[in-house]
């Protein structure tokens, strides 16, 4: 029997500490969503009114371009979130760091860089 599949899951102690990790990564997330959500919504706090048409219209498409770069940003940023508390459920029924390609552990080293992961690298390749 291969490696991989003779350790069907990991130990409660590495979930512990992955489950940290990914606690501290939804609160920097949420933390940074709320200010992405502050910047479309509220747009540029240090707007002032210029006299000059030219530069106002200019300003406008600016605040207008950036709002929607933030807006995106934040959906963006939502979904991270969401694929990391989905990372919580796994964790807690067990199956967290499993591949749902090919039922194999997912590499330690990549669930800490990509702690919402649900394929290895080997099933990663395989889809390209």
């Amino acid at each position: 029997m291969s490696e991989s599949t003779t350790k069907e899951r990991y130990s409660d102690e590495d979930l512990a500490e992955f489950k940290s990790l990914i606690l501290n990564k939804i609160e920097n997330a949420q933390h940074q969503l709320e200010l992405y959500v502050d910047a479309y919504k509220n747009g540029s706090s240090n707007d002032t009114e210029d006299t000059s048409p030219t530069f106002k219209s200019f300003d406008e498409g600016s605040s207008t371009l950036s709002k929607e770069a933030n807006s995106q940003l934040a959906i963006r940023q939502e979904k991270f979130i969401r694929d990391l508390k989905n990372a919580l459920v796994r964790i807690e029924n067990k199956t967290f760091g499993i591949c749902r390609v090919t039922g194999k552990l997912i590499q330690k080293e990549r669930l800490k860089l990509v702690p919402h992961a649900t394929l290895s690298i080997e099933a990663k390749n395989q889809q390209k």
